[in-house]
């Protein structure tokens, strides 16, 4: 099996059930959108150096393929792998613990620190349009309730392990000042 066919040269591709669509349509947005959070979650795991977090972004990148592979069929009954509560009750567990270390948020923050947290907070902002392509398409089509919770969760949790990033590397976080002053130039 070669990577390249050939039937994609037109602007045409296909669904898991092998209907042809155009590479625009809402459906190949939204799971091209995962795809594209799911090679961020990959580059930021890159950066880690804690295998406490890169456990839980692995299990995050399994069940993102999980999620696209749902997407990438029509209708409502797909035979596709999916998401169950469980998977994001876990999300809510992990996000739980990473807050644990940081405590709650305060202020508002920006996306800075360490490197691996900035990774983390690209892969954030990633996944949050990865879950507006979702609800483009839901609105069109219905789209499986656990496939929305998943993604919504998961960028929870990225910014959750942004900020355990910080705190586990001593890296202060900077809020946002809507006062900043200009720095002399």
């Amino acid at each position: 099996m070669t990577i390249y066919t050939r039937r994609g040269d037109h602007g045409q591709t296909s669904l898991a059930d092998g209907t042809r669509v155009s590479k625009t349509a809402a459906r190949v947005e939204a799971y091209g959108a995962v795809d594209e959070a799911n090679s961020a979650i990959g580059f930021a795991r890159a950066a880690l150096d804690d295998p406490y977090l890169d456990e839980i972004l692995h299990f995050v990148q399994q069940r993102l393929f999980n999620c696209s592979s749902s997407l990438a069929f029509p209708g409502a009954s797909e035979p596709a792998p999916t998401i169950d509560p469980e998977d994001v009750a876990f999300l809510e567990r992990a996000i739980d613990a990473c807050q644990a270390r940081t405590g709650e948020l305060t202020q508002f923050l920006l996306e800075a620190g360490a490197e691996s947290a900035c990774r983390l907070h690209v892969a954030r902002a990633i996944m949050r349009r990865a879950e507006r392509r979702i609800y483009s398409l839901d609105a069109e089509e219905p789209v499986a309730k656990q496939v929305l919770a998943f993604i919504n969760r998961s960028s929870d949790l990225l910014f959750a392990a942004a900020r355990y990033c910080n705190a586990t590397e001593d890296v202060p976080e900077e809020t946002w000042d809507r006062d900043a002053a200009r720095p002399a130039l």
